[in-house]
């Protein structure tokens, strides 16, 4: 068991990784479909917060605006849903499933089908 905020860090050390928020698994899979395309806005998140040391390239960080939810009387519903640039309002009445998005590849998005999917390496 690894825990880390880091997914670069954690995906060359693991071959199958684990994307927690406020202690809810929002994506998991192999580590390799992970990093090419993240299906969940958070873990879209921590992947835009690895820093890239290539001069002259503009960032793509993602940064989160919204209210971060108290640890002690998380939301309704998804516990992203206060800070997802996707936000709609079914997600504060749902708690999302993990869903199949290929190969082993899930995510707890209800929006997972509506979203575009971003390959962030190539493969």
């Amino acid at each position: 068991l690894f825990i880390t905020h880091d997914l670069g860090l954690a995906a060359e050390r693991a071959d199958y990784l684990v994307v927690m928020h406020r202690g809810r698994i929002v994506e998991k899979g192999p580590s390799l479909a992970i990093l090419r395309n993240p299906r969940h806005p958070y873990t879209r998140a921590l992947l835009s917060a690895i820093l890239e040391p290539v001069p002259g390239r503009a960032s793509q960080r993602r940064i989160l605006m919204g209210d971060i939810p108290s640890r002690s009387t998380p939301p309704s519903g998804c516990v992203f849903h206060t800070r997802c640039p996707h936000a709609i309002e079914a997600r504060a009445r749902v708690v999302p499933p993990l869903e199949d998005v290929g190969a082993g590849h899930r995510s707890a998005c209800i929006r997972n089908h509506a979203l575009q999917t971003v390959e962030t390496i190539p493969a």
